[in-house]
């Protein structure tokens, strides 16, 4: 239900605007990564290119004989839980609680965010570790730190900017405030 619930879901303005700012840096030479704990898929459906999942995708699904992945096609399973054709029951590729994140996932974060110049933080509670901890490394490191979100979080003192409000109306500002309007 949820995963095909997923696939009916579409981008908003703001996973719009994130693929936006993606293509713009990447279009100057410079990089972003976006690390998400959505399970959703909508950053790469928005366009969003260099996408690493902390939580998974509800989209690919494991083999819990093999651990082996596949991704199943829009229908609806006939049977739950279902088999996989490897021999094993079929569940989704999301991290379940008191299950490990993705160790390459986390090593890529910590590469990156000792690195960026500027690290923004959108529609986060901040308070799911390890990464709500993410943007107080990259403030330790350095880099400038956008806080998005339509209440304080904990960790809004880090922020070197705060901006109050939803994800779909203040990225696709920022977006033009930062590359002009969308052509």
């Amino acid at each position: 239900w949820r995963r095909l619930g997923c696939a009916e879901a579409q981008p908003n303005p703001g996973h719009l605007a994130l693929a936006r700012i993606e293509r713009s840096l990447a279009d100057s030479g410079n990089a972003f990564d976006l690390f998400t704990q959505n399970v959703d898929g909508l950053h790469q459906r928005a366009g969003s290119q260099r996408v690493h999942e902390v939580h998974g995708s509800i989209a690919r699904w494991r083999c819990t004989k093999t651990g082996r992945e596949l991704d199943p096609g829009p229908e609806a399973f006939t049977e739950f839980p279902p088999p996989s054709p490897w021999g094993g029951l079929l569940r989704p590729g999301v991290v379940w609680f008191g299950e490990m994140l993705p160790e390459a996932v986390l090593e890529h974060a910590e590469r990156v965010l000792t690195t960026c110049d500027v690290f923004l933080s959108v529609g986060t509670s901040s308070q799911v570790y390890p990464a709500a901890g993410f943007m107080e490394l990259a403030a330790v490191r350095g880099a400038f730190v956008i806080e998005v979100n339509p209440t304080e979080t904990a960790l809004t003192h880090t922020a070197d900017i705060s901006l109050r409000g939803k994800a779909g109306e203040i990225m696709p500002r920022l977006a033009e405030a930062a590359f002009g309007p969308a052509a």
